[in-house]
């Protein structure tokens, strides 16, 4: 009796293992397949970006509408070359965006720094004012600095857009308490060598921060490159426009927007948004 029980509890025991792989695998597939949809629905926008800048003006205001182009053609393309000074464009946006980046990545890892790493009277008041800064609506603000940059002369120009952004509330705050989490006795060992707090800033803290100032360019650059209130607020010339406000000039009459041409334009657009985030991913 004992040997036969015995015998059976192996099979019992394969039995349950066999029924725990199964329904593992039903649950991995399970969450691939939520995974596959959530992906395919966020997706979806790119996807109907990417194949509209292909679709001739007859496909893309034909109804009911179609996903996939029955010819591909690149006229879209060449008419926002065209129709707008669309090399202008991009080169002002890579100028926009890219000096913002690099001024608010030198000036808010500095003033990061003082925060973290000196001991100064009124350290944590002038903290508590950064953060609350944070609080103030962008539109609040919008009117008293164009009103200063009016003023200096910087409307149309990149001072304009580039000067007024070139420290950010957020960007200070997150590389503060990234620098606060690295050891002070790098710093100690570093006074007590002789070097300055230049020295130490330049040698020992940026090396040690490259994934937080990385991270922060990403963002930086992203939201400059999408903006679209401030180089509509800050240029009246068209040709100191970016891409987001240089595709506005694409309504026609009526509010007749071509959207094959704005979809090309968008296409554009987010091109080098992709080749940034693959190069410092």
């Amino acid at each position: 009796m004992s040997a036969a029980v015995s015998a059976v509890r192996p099979v019992e025991r394969d039995a349950v293992r066999v029924r725990a792989r199964r329904r593992e695998r039903v649950i991995r597939w399970s969450f691939f397949a939520a995974f596959l949809v959530v992906t395919i629905a966020i997706m979806l926008p790119v996807i109907i970006i990417v194949l509209t800048a292909f679709k001739p003006v007859s496909e893309v205001n034909a109804y009911p509408p179609t996903l996939l182009p029955t010819s591909w053609t690149l006229d879209n393309f060449a008419t926002i070359f065209s129709d707008l000074p669309f090399h202008r464009l991009i080169g002002n946006s890579v100028v926009f965006a890219g000096g913002v980046t690099v001024f608010a990545l030198a000036f808010d890892s500095l003033a990061a720094y003082a925060l973290a790493r000196l001991d100064f009277r009124g350290n944590r008041v002038l903290l508590v004012v950064i953060i609350a800064s944070l609080m103030i609506p962008f539109q609040a603000t919008l009117i008293p600095i164009y009103q200063l940059v009016s003023d200096l002369g910087w409307v149309n120009t990149f001072l304009g857009l580039i000067v007024p952004r070139a420290a950010d509330a957020f960007g200070i705050f997150f590389l503060r308490q990234f620098f606060v989490s690295l050891p002070r006795d790098l710093d100690n060992a570093a006074r007590i060598d002789g070097a300055s707090e230049w020295r130490i800033f330049r040698s020992i803290v940026l090396p040690n921060a490259v994934p937080a100032l990385l991270t922060l360019a990403i963002f930086t650059f992203v939201n400059n490159w999408n903006d679209l209130l401030w180089p509509l607020v800050f240029t009246t010339d068209s040709e100191m426009g970016t891409i987001t406000s240089g595709l506005t000039l694409l309504t026609g009459p009526g509010g007749i927007i071509p959207q094959g041409v704005m979809m090309a334009g968008s296409l554009i657009a987010v091109l080098p948004l992709a080749v940034m985030f693959l190069l410092v991913q």
